[in-house]
């Protein structure tokens, strides 16, 4: 499907790898996925679209989903915390946030009133069944 979209740039991967220093890290715990990161399956049949985007490490409820006509946008939020005490005095604290999102189009629009979206092991599914109302009419010429 070429309406995936890859909003990456090609140099991003060198830097990466030759100067990462340039690049901050969280402190602790994993990094902020990129958007190309979030794998993404698109299947069609007649009737809808399955979509099965890979969002490790993330809770349900920081996962948002929205439809818009065709496109598709996923949100990741990431909350990571680490608190440690000792004598009711705090030592460290630290704390890491950050979100990510990716969209994409769909070849039709989507039926957002019969949509459907289950979350389970890391991997979200999206059933979206297509707006069958737009599809083009034959007029019969008098």
């Amino acid at each position: 499907m070429n309406a995936l979209i890859n909003r990456g740039n090609f140099l991003d991967d060198f830097f990466r790898d030759v100067a990462p220093g340039f690049y901050v890290k969280p402190l602790h715990g994993d990094n902020l996925p990129t958007p190309a990161q979030i794998k993404v399956d698109v299947k069609e049949s007649d009737a809808a679209y399955t979509v099965h985007a890979e969002v490790p490490g993330v809770a349900k409820e920081d996962i948002h989903v929205s439809l818009d006509g065709n496109v598709v946008t996923l949100r990741a939020e990431v909350k990571q915390q680490d608190t440690q005490t000792k004598d009711e005095k705090v030592l460290r604290s630290e704390r890491y946030f950050g979100a990510v999102s990716r969209s994409f189009q769909l070849p039709m629009d989507i039926d957002q009133s019969t949509a459907k979206a289950k979350y389970d092991n890391g991997v979200l599914t999206l059933t979206l069944p297509k707006k069958l109302g737009n599809k083009p009419q034959r007029l019969v010429i008098d």
